[in-house]
């Protein structure tokens, strides 16, 4: 019995210094590591292409460079947009500050006519404090020197990027060639179901966050909205993160929109659509497209958000979703970790005839 419980505690002692390694893992070689998942989820994007390219009868380093030449023309092209929008936003952003504590100026006079007056609500309508040049200038630094740091390991992901692409297709043959035929089979079977589920949940989420963003940004073209480029880029790379991004790409363009329109009804026709939209594309468009897949607990979600913010900072909260779906796809596809796949769920779905099922 002892014996046991001492066994017990070894496990826990381990355990624990493997959990402590992998975080200062991650932490010292982020400059390492991140560009990895960055390429990772790159290669996965642009995998269907590779191997369409080779069903053409292409040889595999024409492939390979045609998928390069294709990742360069758009990550350019993303990143004059990138740039071209956080510098006109930065530009005419003081102006919107001046319009918004207006709002605010207004809004405190309309209580002070009903009577409340007090000192307190009326500093709550002081945005100065919050939305100061300095603290604006602050906020935008973090995300341009998150930006810059992508695109500093740029070469790094490429070279992630081309291994990447020849793994994949090599590694099923050289599980079959180390393994005995029952046991290879049954080893590339799980990574293969793997490697399908998260392709299907990278594109498919990757097509759904872009299809949402063009939506809103011709709509905030059509409106006639200022910064529609900034929110559409904003929408596409914020929705990874279910529900919280959906809500802060909804509300920062109906921020704007009070500010730029001098009646109440244009904003409130855009929040309506927008909302319309996100509630679509999140309650409808994507259990259809990704099944459970973003099944994820919202405290799971929260904590994720925080843990990769300490981590690897804005990107880290970016990918921070498809870090956790990819790793619960891989925990679900094994008999010894199935019960941590599901723990990490929100929703559980029983059989009909389970006695759990009414819960």
């Amino acid at each position: 019995m002892a014996d046991n419980k001492d066994f017990r505690l070894v496990k826990i002692a381990a355990a624990l210094i493997i959990v402590g390694f992998v975080f200062f893992i991650l932490k010292e070689l982020q400059s390492i590591i991140l560009p990895f998942f960055v390429a990772l989820i790159i290669a996965f994007l642009f995998e269907p292409l590779y191997e369409w390219l080779k069903k053409k009868r292409l040889p595999s380093w024409a492939a390979i460079l045609i998928v390069l030449i294709t990742i360069l023309i758009i990550s350019n092209i993303a990143s004059v947009f990138v740039y071209t929008s956080i510098n006109s936003f930065t530009s005419g952003f003081p102006k919107y500050v001046q319009k918004i504590e207006s709002l605010g100026v207004s809004a405190t006079n309309t209580l002070a006519a009903l009577g409340v007056s007090d000192a307190k609500i009326k500093e709550s309508f002081d945005l100065s404090k919050y939305l100061s040049g300095e603290k604006v200038a602050e906020m935008l630094s973090t995300v341009l020197s998150s930006i810059a740091g992508i695109f500093t390991n740029y070469v790094l992901i490429l070279i992630y990027v081309i291994f990447l692409l020849t793994e994949f297709g090599s590694i099923q043959r050289r599980i079959l060639a180390a393994f005995s035929h029952e046991k290879s089979r049954k080893i590339a079977e799980i990574l293969n179901d793997i490697f399908i589920d998260l392709r299907k949940y990278i594109v498919g989420k990757t097509l759904i966050n872009f299809v949402h963003a063009s939506l809103v940004t011709i709509i905030f073209l059509i409106f006639g909205l200022d910064f529609a480029i900034v929110w559409g880029l904003l929408t596409f790379f914020i929705t990874y993160i279910p529900n919280l991004g959906a809500f802060i790409a909804t509300v920062l363009p109906f921020v704007t929109a009070l500010a730029q329109y001098d009646n109440i009804g244009t904003p409130i026709v855009l929040l309506v659509i927008m909302g319309v939209i996100a509630y679509s594309v999140g309650n409808l468009v994507e259990p259809k497209v990704l099944g459970d897949k973003l099944n994820l607990s919202p405290l799971l979600l929260i904590f994720s958000l925080v843990f990769w913010d300490y981590m690897w900072g804005v990107v880290g909260m970016l990918l921070s979703v498809p870090i956790m779906s990819m790793i619960k796809i891989i925990l679900s596809k094994f008999e010894s970790t199935k019960h941590i796949s599901i723990l990490m769920s929100y929703e559980v779905t029983y059989p009909k005839d389970d006695k759990f099922a009414d819960i």
